[in-house]
């Protein structure tokens, strides 16, 4: 039986694919073994009377047709059955009727078509292969920081191609206020979701996840990233101000201190990396009054009423420090709830508190006051009446962004509630 050389055409067949990446070899072998068969079923009606050889680092292959040995002149199905004189002229003179012929096909035989065939089949597996690895690889780096360089822009997303030119997208509602990328530039950001919808891998990634400070603080701080100090709790309003809270695992390691750096070393690349984001590194502690306290941090707290069942804190403050708990914009008191999981409200401290209890919630006055009129008072940390009542006039108009008649009206309509 004369060995089969293997044709140009087949040797550049196999050395295209040999080297791809995130294919190992013996997947590779199964997926090539795969196309010839689907190739030759169709050739042949059925690939079960076919073994196929394969030496995917030489580029060779072979492929054998087993076949019945009928009587001359009997032979039924020719991709099935070999007359016995045929079988005896093909290197098998000592061949019986009944048994079987193993007869080699030298698939470079059949043409530019088939050969043509056969590449789009491989084609077709490979790239599902390699989408399905992507898939794999970027599903299991959820989380986890990546780097990208732009591709293009667009008004509402950018597209990132990292090292290996697996593209990356970043949708504007997941970056940071600000952020303005040219063509070229490396842009760094965690993976935040990885789909595989009809086998088309998305890879969305994500500057305003939480996860993206996380990183970067294990980027920064060895001390983070080797396990001496851990990240508790992380809230984030990206762009303008976040808060972390620390713990060190090591009485002897200051955990806000490290973090921070000495003259901010540390945490002055995270800043400008998250576009001048302010960020606020606190302790963290296992008390609740005491990790809202250092929460609210630079305001200082009087004293502190929680209800840890319907998780709520009634906070009182002296009244110059009650714009300090509240912050810019309302900044401040929303991350110490986001960063507690607590919902805080803030209360002037009076000669006497105890009309606390006497307190309303602004939803309660939806017939009286615009709703969005109460959000905007909400999204300052005016959550009760008493809040608003308490607040000064000028801060409620210009941290709310109300209308000074609005202000009025609804300072009007809480007073009128408590009097009657």
């Amino acid at each position: 039986m004369a060995k089969k050389e293997a044709t140009p055409n087949m040797v550049e067949q196999f050395a295209e694919f040999k080297e791809l990446k995130n294919i190992d070899k013996s997947t590779m072998i199964s997926v090539l073994e795969e196309s010839f068969r689907n190739v030759l079923a169709k050739m042949f009606g059925t690939d079960e009377n076919l073994d196929v050889i394969l030496n995917p680092d030489k580029g060779d292959v072979q492929i054998f047709q087993n076949l019945t040995v009928v009587p001359d002149g009997e032979v039924e199905n020719p991709n099935l059955q070999i007359s016995l004189s045929d079988a005896r002229a093909d290197n098998d003179p000592e061949a019986e009727v009944g048994e079987e012929h193993t007869k080699e096909i030298f698939f470079e035989k059949f043409g530019r078509r088939a050969i043509l065939t056969l590449r789009q089949t491989l084609q077709s597996k490979i790239l599902d292969l390699q989408k399905e690895a992507i898939y794999s690889k970027f599903k299991e780096l959820e989380g986890e920081l990546v780097s990208g360089e732009v591709y293009q822009t667009w008004s509402r997303e950018t597209l990132l191609l990292d090292d290996d030119k697996n593209e990356l997208l970043l949708p504007k509602s997941e970056a940071i206020p600000g952020d303005f990328f040219r063509k070229g530039e490396t842009v760094r950001a965690v993976i935040a979701n990885v789909d595989n919808k009809n086998n088309n891998p998305k890879i969305t990634v994500s500057r305003v996840n939480n996860d993206f400070l996380r990183r970067l603080f294990e980027l920064e701080v060895p001390e983070i990233h080797d396990g001496l100090i851990s990240i508790r709790a992380i809230a984030r309003i990206p762009g303008e101000r976040a808060k972390i809270a620390v713990e060190s695992y090591d009485d002897r390691i200051d955990p806000v201190g490290a973090c921070v750096g000495v003259r901010g070393s540390r945490i002055h690349g995270i800043v400008r990396e998250l576009r001048n984001e302010n960020i606020d590194v606190i302790n963290y502690t296992s008390n609740p009054s005491l990790f809202i306290q250092r929460a609210l941090s630079p305001a200082k707290i009087t004293s502190i009423r929680l209800d840890e069942d319907e998780k709520k804190a009634e906070v009182i403050l002296k009244p110059e420090e009650v714009s300090l708990a509240i912050g810019k914009n309302g900044s401040n008191i929303k991350l110490a709830s986001m960063l507690t999981g607590y919902v805080i409200d803030v209360y002037r401290d009076t000669a006497d508190t105890a009309d606390i209890e006497e307190d309303i919630y602004l939803d309660e006055f939806k017939d009286e006051i615009d709703e969005w009129v109460i959000e905007a008072l909400k999204n300052i940390g005016c959550i009760t009446a008493k809040n608003v009542l308490n607040a000064p006039r000028e801060m409620l108009i210009e941290q709310a962004d109300l209308e000074e008649s609005t202000v009025d009206q609804v300072i009007n309509v809480l007073r009128a509630e408590f009097e009657d």
